[in-house]
């Protein structure tokens, strides 16, 4: 039997299609690590993914092809989309994965280049793996109770219900699955009868450091970073305002960094808010680092690369008890958890009030983010990977075929 997880043994050559790559969010994160991981270690990988035009390239073991979208483009957010005529490059791609020869074909959900890359993995006969990152159900009923006020519960939860079963249905043509939180392990080992693995995020902690917080004295600043649209539930930010208002704390800012629909309600019903719009690189780790105390408010988010960015600025978090992100904070030690808004503004007020806590929480969230490398994430899925092949959940391919052994590093 081969062992494919024996270092210096050998490595399955993966295709990997993902619907968001070149945007600022989690799921375009994670893919773009991935990416670079792959490439840095010298593994077969063909990316595809979107771009501003079709093209093909290989640099030695590592193919792109990024796919132009079409003007059949239905728009759901600022950095989502779904191209209604995703199968015009079925046939182009099929002939060069054929060339690439895959052992396996790994998606990041159903959306257009996902469902491509299951009509792949079908018409070439190689297995299918498929990684969980978004609750599009959520999402999805969110997203209708915001677009049609007064709509019943009913039908809201029977549209996420119809949602869900969708997605469910499209996991189930993988034989391996990935997911970024327990919670969804377990729902996922339930409801497709697949295994299930770990695949959560890492963070570059010399990029988000407490070393970037700039200089002088300012408002005591309450952050918030991701996208400004009903499933984040960014509504929440402008009731927490209030509340603190109502208590009789001032002497405090918002600073909501992102873009999306909720962008100009926000700035009408926040006094005082700033609200740069999109920011990425060194101008986003200097917005983190400024912070006094981030919050989070989604319920939908299935992990939350935004909680360990600020907390490897050292900023101490406060999430929603609904979701992924509740696994990333350690209540009491590196921030706390909370069920509504009170208890979301009771948090800050408690943190605003005490910078020692503050301080403390800070530093505990520092050192627990130094632990979190992208390389272990993905050093782990490729493990996975091999158990698979081992224990024949993924279908071995032929040993003259495709493995490549490389040199233990």
């Amino acid at each position: 039997m081969t062992n494919y997880n024996k270092p210096g043994g050998p490595v399955p050559r993966v295709a990997f299609f993902t619907d968001s790559f070149h945007e600022a969010n989690g799921v375009a994160l994670t893919s773009r690590q991935f990416a670079a991981f792959a490439k840095s270690r010298f593994h077969p990988f063909f990316s595809v993914h979107a771009g501003e035009r079709t093209a093909h390239w290989k640099r030695g073991n590592f193919e792109t092809y990024e796919i132009a979208n079409s003007r059949w483009l239905l728009n759901l957010e600022h950095d989502l989309a779904f191209d209604l005529a995703f199968a015009r490059h079925r046939k182009a791609l099929r002939a060069a994965l054929r060339a690439f020869q895959p052992d396996l074909i790994h998606v990041t959900g159903p959306g257009h280049l996902g469902m491509l890359g299951a009509l792949l993995a079908h018409d070439l006969k190689v297995p299918l793996a498929a990684s969980w990152h978004t609750n599009v159900h959520e999402f999805g009923a969110r997203r209708l109770k915001s677009a049609i006020p007064g709509l019943p519960a009913g039908i809201v939860d029977a549209a996420e219900r119809v949602a869900l079963d969708l997605a469910l249905r499209f996991y189930k043509l993988a034989k391996v699955l990935f997911a970024p939180n327990p919670e969804l392990i377990a729902m996922l080992e339930q409801k497709t009868g697949r295994p299930v693995h770990l695949m959560q995020r890492g963070i570059d902690v010399d990029h988000f450091s407490p070393a970037h917080r700039p200089e002088g004295v300012r408002p005591f600043t309450i952050g918030y970073v991701g996208r400004l649209s009903a499933e984040k539930n960014v509504r929440m930010l402008a009731e927490m305002d209030a509340l603190l208002r109502q208590s009789g704390i001032t002497g405090y800012q918002f600073l909501i960094v992102g873009e999306g629909s909720e962008r100009a309600w926000l700035r009408a019903n926040i006094p005082g808010a700033i609200l740069p719009g999109l920011q990425r690189g060194n101008e986003l780790a200097q917005a983190y680092a400024s912070m006094d105390a981030f919050v989070f408010p989604s319920e939908t988010d299935t992990f939350g690369n935004v909680i360990l960015e600020a907390s490897a600025s050292g900023v101490p978090c406060v999430v929603s008890a609904g979701g992924g992100p509740k696994y990333l904070v350690e209540p009491g030690a590196t921030g706390f958890v909370a069920r509504n808004s009170s208890e979301f503004s009771a948090a800050v007020a408690g943190l605003l009030r005490d910078p020692q806590l503050r301080a403390r929480m800070g530093a505990a969230a520092r050192e627990r983010a130094m632990g979190r490398q992208w390389s272990a994430v993905f050093d782990r899925v490729y493990r996975e990977y091999g158990r698979a092949f081992e224990d024949g959940t993924l279908p071995a391919p032929p040993p003259h075929k495709t493995f490549l052994t490389l040199p233990v590093s």
